[in-house]
């Protein structure tokens, strides 16, 4: 009988202790939205540290902006993060699809320097590419 109920013990206290730490927020901002903020304010501030004066030309605050875009405030998205970072292991997923989502878009705006490069400079490109440089200098009129 004892062991029994060590048994029903032991199951209700970790029954008991599987609450979660940080309760849901009532206004949780979306997952998919969350990781869509979170790609924004990583990009916006690196565009603040890179070229402060892009932003501040046209006087734009990045996490106003991504607040105004996705219509959330920054109480609702401090404890939507908060509620996110409570489960280390989703917060790491979250956290990996970010990173490849910029990832995704740093070689898009790589290909589109690289694309513009060799627009205005067409010398470049037929000095990566030595047979469009040896058919430009057999010609001779």
């Amino acid at each position: 009988m004892r062991k029994i109920t060590t048994v029903i013990v032991m199951l209700i206290l970790l029954v008991s202790c599987k609450e979660e730490v940080i309760q849901k927020p009532d206004q949780l901002v979306e997952k998919d939205v969350m990781v869509n903020v979170m790609v924004d304010l990583s990009i916006l501030e690196a565009i603040k540290y890179q070229n402060p004066a892009s932003l501040d030309t046209f006087k734009i605050n990045p996490r106003d902006f991504i607040y105004k875009k996705y219509k959330i405030d920054s109480l609702q998205f401090a404890k939507s993060n908060v509620y996110y970072a409570s489960d280390y292991e989703d917060y790491k997923l979250m956290f990996e699809q970010i990173v490849q989502r910029l990832d995704a878009k740093k070689k898009s705006a790589d290909s589109l320097v690289n694309l513009e490069k060799k627009k205005k400079n067409p010398i470049l490109s037929k000095k990566k590419n030595p047979a469009l440089l040896a058919k430009d200098t057999t010609k001779v009129d």
